[in-house]
């Protein structure tokens, strides 16, 4: 954009984020830092972002109808969507028609929402390197991925088991033995964020290490999209959920090259403006793609103590046609705060006692109900030694006691 407003002016720039979440909440203040007026919009009320943006807005964002109303009433310049359950076919309808430039595309965001749009595109389309995989309507077809009986080769165990559209790692689990199969349907069954009842089994690929790669396409000085980098982002997930990420991750260079020209491949064939979450599995040199969020990445938090600009100003820039700066600023590390407890308003004990440790700050994000297992917060340290920002990361972690009143 050549030009900013200001906000609830006549002139205003007006964003509009679909979710709310933690991540939404600091895309949302990066925006308006830049004087960008912003619209949050989430399932439910007092979202993250919803506590921060200028306007909230509360709707079933899966119904078609629901969505474009909103979008015609609101006039956003640009629509940002930050979670999978979105009614994405109808943003591509309103992106066809002039009414919104969705962000980085109503097609990419289409395709990533899905599971087996992205892995199409990139194993079919794009050729490259991904898991052993297939797609399954039903616990009977499952089982015949898995043992070879569908005529097709067999996935075997182990495997890992996910619904076509989820969060956060819901829904996914990993099968070691034919007693595990049912269960393991069941539970995508219960976890996806559109229940249509398809998964993607993919074969294990015995990797040393995951990391995210974070794909910047922002505009140059020239006006043209050029594609930056941040440094690998290494992460440890439970149960595919994050739990802990670091920046940087130690790669060859030989590994490093292939991850950037995987990242590049796919995000360059999605297109539009923004920063995108690149998952990949390393072993050695060899690289192999998973996934991709065309939006900043959960593991990506670690980057608001470890870069010069936090995925979350990359994002806001890019997307404003703004320069970026993916430079490292001090290695680091982030550990999720765990909500602990099923309860509604709840308190946070032990910030104090987490801040007290050397080169740590902590974000509570504010959801309004907390689950056993719903990421309520994150710790982030600092320092040249990655292994001590790590240990401080998790120890500041452990010390904020979610608890009900």
């Amino acid at each position: 954009m050549s030009t900013l407003g200001t906000p609830l002016g006549p002139n205003a720039t007006r964003v509009m984020l679909l979710g709310s979440g933690e991540l939404g909440k600091e895309v949302t203040i990066e925006l308006q830092r830049l004087g960008v007026e912003t619209i949050a919009v989430d399932r439910y009320d007092h979202a993250p972002a919803q506590q921060v943006a200028h306007h909230t807005r509360t709707i079933t964002m899966s119904d078609p109808a629901a969505l474009r109303a909103l979008i015609e009433a609101e006039k956003p310049m640009l629509v940002v969507p930050e979670i999978e359950a979105i009614a994405t076919a109808e943003l591509e309808n309103l992106e066809a028609e002039g009414l919104v430039r969705v962000i980085p595309t109503a097609r990419a965001a289409r395709l990533t929402m899905d599971r087996e749009g992205i892995r199409r595109l990139a194993a079919e389309t794009l050729s490259l390197p991904t898991s052993p995989y297939r797609f399954c309507n039903s616990l009977e077809e499952l089982q015949a991925a898995i043992d070879g009986t569908d005529g097709q080769a067999a996935i075997g165990y182990p495997c890992v088991v996910k619904p076509v559209m989820s969060s956060s790692g819901k829904g996914q689990s990993k099968i070691d033995s034919a007693a595990d199969v049912a269960k393991a349907w069941d539970y995508a069954m219960a976890g996806g964020r559109v229940a249509h009842g398809r998964i993607i089994v993919e074969g294990f690929i015995d990797f040393d290490y995951e990391i995210t790669q974070l794909t910047v396409r922002a505009k140059n000085s020239d006006g043209a999209i050029e594609t930056q980098f941040c440094a690998p982002i290494g992460h440890i997930q439970q149960s595919g959920d994050y739990v802990e990420s670091w920046q940087p991750h130690p790669m060859t260079a030989t590994a490093q090259n292939e991850a950037q020209r995987i990242a590049k491949a796919v995000t360059d064939n999605l297109g539009g403006q923004g920063l995108f979450g690149v998952e990949l599995f390393v072993k050695g040199d060899q690289v192999w793609f998973s996934e991709v969020s065309p939006r900043p990445h959960d593991t990506g938090m670690v980057t608001m103590t470890t870069q010069w600009q936090s995925e979350f100003e990359l994002h806001a820039r890019a997307i404003l046609g703004l320069p970026i700066n993916t430079a490292l600023k001090s290695p680091g590390a982030s550990a999720v705060i765990y909500g602990g407890v099923d309860a509604k308003d709840i308190v946070f004990e032990g910030v104090e006692q987490a801040l007290a440790v050397p080169q740590t700050s902590v974000r509570l994000f504010g959801k309004p109900e907390s689950f056993v297992k719903r990421r309520m917060g994150v710790a982030l340290a600092w320092d040249a030694d990655v292994d001590i920002a790590r240990d401080r990361a998790k120890q500041a972690a452990s010390l904020v006691k979610p608890k009900a009143l």
